[in-house]
């Protein structure tokens, strides 16, 4: 939600001697299912999925159409769980505050969430998030928005997830704790689970060099 391929960037460019990566463009649609289906269109027959966030709630509606495309799986910062009412209730409020105060103000809530605390001053961590938010702008913000209030519960679907699979987040992620993510490891059969200190929600931007050792290592078993 809110990101681009910058979001990504340090890892496009750490794995390039091993992979082609393409970064989907998420912004277009208000439903999960319509994302995957953007992201199919673009995809090559065969492919490694790697999934942040609102990306991996996209992950499951690909893996529940094409299971058979997907070689390799890996999911960050992300729940395999919909929206308890509280979560959907927060998602409102930021829906009215971005139609009512504007949508620089949303980013102002988003932030302490979204990034462990040290980064949260950061001008190269948060000023990339915040500069992500701006390209992305509202109207897709609130697309995005109904997209993930909409979505599914998507554990039942993982143990059949039958790829080689990495489970990644930061240790002090605020929206997608690491309980999910052990919870995620455990059910799905040929999972590694990795927990990266010093990180929040944005894994890739905070600790980039680590993040793309550990999809190194997810392609290459």
């Amino acid at each position: 939600m809110l990101c681009d391929a910058a979001l990504w960037r340090a890892q496009i460019d750490g794995l390039a001697g091993v992979a082609q990566c393409r970064v989907a463009d998420l912004t277009r649609h208000d439903t999960m299912g319509a994302m995957a289906e953007a992201a199919l269109a673009d995809a090559p027959p065969r492919f490694a999925m790697a999934a942040l966030s609102m990306g991996g709630y996209v992950a499951f509606e690909v893996l529940r159409r094409v299971p058979g495309r997907v070689e390799r799986l890996a999911l960050l910062d992300t729940t395999a769980r919909a929206d308890t009412p509280e979560q959907t209730e927060r998602r409102c409020h930021a829906i009215h505050v971005a139609q009512e105060q504007g949508f620089d103000r949303v980013m102002g809530l988003l932030l302490p969430t979204l990034l462990a605390e040290r980064h949260q001053s950061d001008p190269t961590i948060a000023g990339a998030v915040k500069a992500m938010a701006g390209r992305v702008g509202q109207a897709a913000f609130l697309r995005q928005q109904a997209a993930i209030m909409g979505r599914p519960d998507s554990r039942a679907l993982l143990p059949q997830i039958a790829v080689p699979a990495l489970v990644l987040c930061g240790r002090e992620d605020a929206l997608t704790p690491v309980d999910r993510h052990e919870e995620m490891a455990a059910a799905i059969p040929d999972a590694d689970l990795v927990v990266l200190g010093g990180a929040g929600h944005f894994t890739t931007l905070e600790r980039p060099g680590a993040v793309t050792a550990a999809l190194r290592a997810w392609l290459e078993r």
